[in-house]
């Protein structure tokens, strides 16, 4: 039997050796400090948030500009993610990795400080992009939306090709196979690259922009929320979006209503036959006076104006309103053509007319008498007798 001390002994050794051992030549002491040491870093990060960003955050509200509490709020979890690359590199650092080992650790730790930097670059194209939405008056807003979208694609690309490159893959070859590829994709998503052309066509046409009010016969009628790079939501009155394709919006015909300089109102007034010249005269004139003198419509030559006898209906005497008003908005000008048919309805019941409505007049050659009619024999039945 051995001697139980000896045999402690032995454990005690093999306990030292494993944890001397540990993992990849590290000591299992050295392992637990350095969670430790990440640990530390974990906590810091919570201390940074609470702290010192909610500090900043509060100096930037204190100044007349909104640029900086944008951009704070967007650099916030970039910010909030550098302790933990602190940590990484510190652990890295004082684990001193062995071989290939530290070469892993090296990469994972500037791959973190590349993702780190283009994240906040990629964040920060938003509070930047008010400057650039002073372009407007060159491009349209759907021009700088899609400048905003590419931009951001831009640090996308950059970002992950700067990673790959740290980890050695070159990013040449890379590109030459996904072109060979996207030849190959293309034969098979030829809508998708038809639609992204007709977008940047529509864009550049100045067809229409976010905001207005469009309608495509057949097709869709309503207010343009977004343009994308496939399709253009265009949101009805019934508040339903609808996704169309922009081939659609390019191929086919659009009425941009909110493109309009006036609002256009193309009425027929019937009045009674028994409506006399001098009558006629006295409407036409004081339906062109109320028109020419109010200042809610377009008066000549910006517009066409015109007031005339226009027919002789089937059962009225029609006369051609045409006009314009100055404003746009469906609103007020619902509320010019009221005031407009109130106005009418007083010049004609004014003038000693009235309007007319369908009617037929029915004449009769003979009146029937009291007596009934005759008993007339069908054709047929008086061959048979």
């Amino acid at each position: 039997m051995n001697d139980p001390i000896k045999t402690l002994e032995n454990f005690w050794h093999l306990t030292v050796d494993v944890w001397q051992t540990g993992v990849l030549g590290i000591d299992i002491g050295r392992l637990i400090t350095a969670v430790a040491i990440f640990t530390v870093f974990l906590v810091f990060r919570r201390l940074f948030t609470r702290f010192v960003l909610s500090a900043t955050k509060r100096v930037a509200r204190k100044t007349g500009s909104t640029f900086d509490d944008q951009a704070i709020e967007a650099l916030e979890n970039p910010i909030r993610f550098i302790p933990l690359v602190l940590g990484a590199f510190f652990v890295v650092e004082y684990l001193d990795f062995p071989g290939t080992f530290a070469i892993i650790g090296e990469h994972l730790v500037r791959s973190l400080i590349a993702f780190v930097i283009f994240w906040a670059l990629f964040k920060l194209v938003d509070p930047f992009s008010q400057f650039l939405k002073r372009l407007e008056k060159m491009f349209t807003l759907a021009m700088v939306e899609w400048l905003v979208k590419a931009i951001k694609a831009a640090f996308i690309f950059i970002g992950a090709a700067t990673i790959l490159q740290i980890w050695g893959i070159q990013v040449g070859p890379v590109i030459a196979g996904l072109g060979l590829f996207g030849v190959a994709v293309a034969l098979g998503a030829q809508d998708l690259f038809k639609n992204l052309i007709a977008g940047i066509l529509i864009i550049a046409e100045k067809r229409f922009n976010t905001g207005d009010w469009i309608r495509v016969e057949g097709t869709v009628e309503g207010t343009v929320e977004s343009i994308g790079f496939r399709s253009t939501v265009v949101r009805r009155f019934d508040k339903a979006p609808v996704f169309v394709p922009n081939t659609k919006l390019s191929d086919s015909a659009v009425v941009n209503f909110s493109s309009m300089t006036h609002r256009r109102i193309y009425w027929t007034i019937g009045v009674e036959y028994r409506t006399t010249v001098d009558q006629l005269r006295a409407i036409r004139d004081g339906i062109e006076a109320y028109v020419m003198e109010n200042d809610a419509f377009s008066q000549p030559p910006e517009s066409l104006l015109f007031v005339r006898i226009d027919k002789f209906s089937d059962s009225s005497i029609n006369i051609m309103l045409y006009c314009f008003t100055k404003t746009t908005n469906w609103g007020e000008w619902l509320e010019i053509k009221e005031r407009l048919a109130y106005a009418i309805k007083d010049i004609v019941e004014g003038a000693g007319s009235a309007f007319a409505f369908p009617s037929q007049s029915l004449y009769i050659e003979t009146a029937p008498g009291d007596s009934p009619e005759p008993f007339v024999l069908p054709e047929r039945q008086k061959q048979e007798q």
